[in-house]
């Protein structure tokens, strides 16, 4: 388990994804950020959904997902679906 998985909404397979696209520490997600993350992910999986999205969010801001505000949660659903279209 690396320091990745420490951070909430992060298990083993999803640390291992950000680790596969050169992210592997808090600072680096932090950097790049949930939105830039999330499509390095989807290039390696293409079944990443927006709860990954969502997930990696809530890992940059240290909260659950379920956690997040309403206003972000739809700028991410937004987000989503313009990159799905």
């Amino acid at each position: 388990m690396g320091e990745l998985s420490k951070l909430p909404n992060i298990g083993p397979a999803v640390e291992e994804q950000l680790n596969a696209v050169g992210i592997a520490t808090y600072e680096q997600l932090k950097e790049i950020g949930s939105k830039q993350a999330w499509l390095k992910i989807q290039e390696i999986d293409s079944s990443a959904c927006i709860n990954r999205l969502y997930a990696l969010e809530g890992a940059v801001r240290q909260i659950k997902k379920s956690e997040l505000p309403a206003e972000i949660k739809a700028e991410l659903k937004e987000f989503y679906n313009a990159v799905k279209a």
